[in-house]
């Protein structure tokens, strides 16, 4: 992958999250703040917990830190995979969102 395609994918990635922010923040009561600072994301719940998303790009790789743990993703062609095979980018997100917040969130 090129750094310019590996740039598409993650910025995609980002805009994501960003307005699944927007759409679960509407629709539930998670309340959400998320912040962008140029390739990193910071998720802060109602608890006051964290889950920050950043791109490594010499790396091609996205970063996520959540209360469960720190993981790396790499797109493989059509999605987000963590680079040690155990699982997908937004179904793990998923996931730690869901426990940090307390409720089922899906982005």
């Amino acid at each position: 992958m090129t750094d310019s395609e590996y740039l598409d994918h993650a910025e995609a990635l980002l805009r994501r999250v960003e307005l699944a922010c927007d759409r679960l923040n509407d629709a539930t009561d998670a309340d959400i703040d998320n912040q962008r600072v140029g390739g990193m994301i910071t998720l802060v719940f109602a608890d006051r917990s964290q889950i920050v998303i950043n791109l490594q790009k010499p790396l091609h790789e996205v970063w996520m830190a959540a209360k469960a743990g720190g993981f790396h993703y790499r797109f493989d062609g059509t999605a987000w995979v963590d680079t040690k095979g155990q699982g997908e980018f937004f179904a793990d997100l998923d996931r730690h969102a869901s426990a940090q917040a307390g409720q089922a969130l899906r982005f």
